[in-house]
């Protein structure tokens, strides 16, 4: 219910006055059935303006740390997601993180929307990263098509460290579903995976026109991090 109340009553209509968004691909999206919509993660704010333009609702998968923040600001951003029905991650790896596929796989088996972000995080500089093999996990044991979707010109309007958008015009693209059932089987062989997570990605920069880096972008951000703390003149970029 909450859910409804932001997209169509609360949320939704700001975002739309506000950001104008052009949408290019819609069509790519299947109006029923279990599809799995794998995007850039370019701002906070991607985690609001594809589900506003979206006509079926979409469960994302969400960083841990949402739902974990300390204070008042902690807890309101904590209920907001919970209402919103996301679903919480665990990036530590291993059993943790089998369990947010496991969570993800319910969904798309009751036949709805699954959003994810297969860098794992946001970009810190606007490049595309390597994306990691969960996001394949759930496409060969689901059998679900997956919706490549770039956002374009969010991290410009909320770049990382930066509280409120900027108003301008973003873009949000989808592209043609992709169907990895000849791996059917198969989601236990790691070359597979990572062959199906690398196709995503590399349709995803086809529709983002973003510069790829073949590293995770969490490796990068750690020695970008460990940098600043050797040397505290540093400072992480506006």
């Amino acid at each position: 219910m909450f859910y409804y109340v932001l997209k169509y009553l609360v949320l939704g209509p700001l975002l739309r006055l506000l950001f104008r968004p052009r949408i290019e691909g819609l069509e790519h999206v299947p109006e029923e059935g279990a599809a799995i919509v794998a995007g850039n993660h370019l701002s906070f704010s991607d985690h609001f303006l594809m589900p506003a333009i979206l006509p079926r609702r979409i469960t994302f998968l969400a960083k841990q740390e949402y739902f974990t923040g300390p204070g008042l600001k902690g807890a309101l951003i904590a209920a907001f997601f919970r209402s919103a029905g996301q679903i919480p991650v665990d990036r530590t790896g291993g059993k943790a993180s089998q369990s947010a596929v496991e969570e993800a796989l319910k969904v798309l088996r009751r036949g709805e929307l699954m959003g994810v972000y297969p860098e794992g995080t946001r970009s810190h500089d606007g490049r595309l990263y390597k994306g990691r093999t969960g996001v394949a996990v759930m496409a060969l044991k689901s059998g679900a098509p997956v919706v490549p979707c770039a956002m374009v010109g969010t991290f410009e309007i909320q770049p990382p460290g930066r509280v409120l958008p900027r108003i301008r015009r973003v873009t949000i693209r989808f592209g043609e579903p992709m169907d990895f059932s000849r791996f059917a089987g198969m989601e236990n062989e790691r070359f597979v995976l990572r062959s199906v997570v690398d196709e995503i990605v590399y349709a995803i920069m086809e529709l983002s026109g973003q510069e790829y880096v073949d590293r995770y972008a969490t490796e990068v951000k750690a020695e970008l991090a460990a940098a600043r703390a050797n040397h505290p003149k540093l400072r992480r970029p506006a």
